[in-house]
């Protein structure tokens, strides 16, 4: 708006305001506008990113619409969560062979199976963290989901991994809630090639052999003892089943979990997250290796999610599986124990502490029996499990 002499009229201006006033604060403007910029840049270019190396690794991640909006054309039936800050990441190991990459890892295999679902529970304070393991072999009931031609499945009880394979990361996210009545407030899928890129990002993860390994299938052949193993060789150490212990899938995901402990412990260790020159390539391979909910897919995001993790104690960082046993019509199939599963999903929901015990332990895992009486609370119940703090190596 101007007045009869062509001056500029600004709406917000007092009687004694002017022009040279305006000009005055813009200036003043643009000069905090610009030292921030420049602190910002300054703090990148300190951690070796930049401008551009900060804009490639956010441009890296693959953001996963297609699923927010399927979990938006269901949210009125998802769970309510419970206790604020707390968050919960479905991680969700992908077995596609989709990629050049990935292809080499069985030919004439189609679609994807969620071949690892780990639900990390991040406690609101985060002084804890607890991951659960998914068994994909466990029975569970799959809702009506999208699939990739459009049409919507049937509803089914199937195998957990049917889930992934028939609807994807979203499908896997509704079944997850409905057997637990966990929100899942994120997800992380990661493929065979982006699992190897972060094993070699850090300069591989040693692990602990009792005896040679030789896996014709697994494309593994390892000696006894100590061994830090590249990307290829990691990949295949976490997927085999034959050559390592039982053979069953239930060793396969406590060898899943050892070594995420070891991966965990050596980045910690040797001081990834303070080096910039060790950072770099590990946000490129993480990053590129990543497809998240659109929330979390962008470095600004992740760093969010990174920045709740960086403190919490490895002894604070619990493993365990979800509590299971075999499927009563088919003993390679599993179905959940009770009223132990719900008790976990419970703590869960509620954000209270997670206590594992190992397997090989003398303690006997505790119950839950009520309240409490005169000598106050009901100890929490403990889980079959392990902390990050506890090596493959003794």
């Amino acid at each position: 708006m101007t007045d009869t002499a062509g001056r500029s009229l600004g709406s917000g201006r007092g009687p004694g305001a002017s022009a040279t006033g305006d000009g005055l604060i813009r200036r003043r403007r643009r000069r905090l506008r610009n030292s921030a910029l420049g602190a910002a840049a300054l703090l990148l270019a300190a951690a070796g990113v930049g401008w551009a190396g900060y804009a490639r690794l956010s441009a890296n991640i693959t953001p996963d619409e297609a699923a927010a909006a399927e979990l938006a054309r269901y949210e009125r039936e998802r769970p309510t969560a419970l206790v604020r800050d707390a968050q919960n990441i479905l991680l969700i190991g992908s077995d596609t062979r989709a990629g050049e990459a990935n292809r080499a890892y069985g030919k004439g295999v189609r679609g994807q199976r969620s071949d690892t679902t780990i639900l990390l529970h991040l406690a609101a304070d985060r002084t804890s963290a607890t991951a659960v393991s998914l068994p994909r072999d466990l029975m569970v009931d799959i809702p009506s989901c999208r699939q990739e031609d459009g049409t919507r499945s049937d509803p089914v009880f199937a195998m957990f991994n049917h889930a992934y394979e028939v609807g994807g990361s979203a499908c896997t996210i509704r079944t997850v809630e409905k057997l637990t009545g966990i929100r899942v407030d994120h997800h992380m899928v990661l493929d065979f090639a982006g699992f190897k890129e972060i094993v070699d990002a850090v300069d591989g993860v040693e692990v602990c052999l009792e005896q040679p390994v030789d896996d014709k299938a697994a494309k593994l052949r390892l000696p006894a003892g100590r061994v830090t193993l590249n990307g290829e060789q990691a990949l295949g150490y976490v997927r085999a089943r034959k050559s390592l212990g039982n053979g069953s899938d239930t060793e396969r995901i406590k060898r899943q979990q050892r070594f995420l402990g070891a991966l965990v412990d050596k980045v910690r260790d040797d001081d990834i997250l303070l080096n910039p020159v060790k950072l770099y390539p590990l946000l490129d391979a993480a990053t590129s290796a990543l497809t998240t909910d659109p929330e979390l897919a962008s470095l600004r995001g992740l760093y969010r999610l990174a920045r709740g993790l960086r403190d919490i104690p490895t002894e604070q960082v619990r493993f365990l599986t979800v509590p299971r046993r075999s499927y009563v019509y088919d003993a390679n199939r599993d179905q959940l124990v009770e009223p132990e599963a719900e008790k976990l999903f419970g703590q869960l929901r509620t954000d209270q502490p997670v206590a594992v015990s190992p397997e090989n332990s003398q303690e006997v895992p505790r119950d839950v029996t009520g309240a409490g009486g005169p000598d106050g609370p009901s100890p929490a119940p403990t889980f079959r499990g392990y902390t990050a703090a506890e090596h493959t190596c003794a």
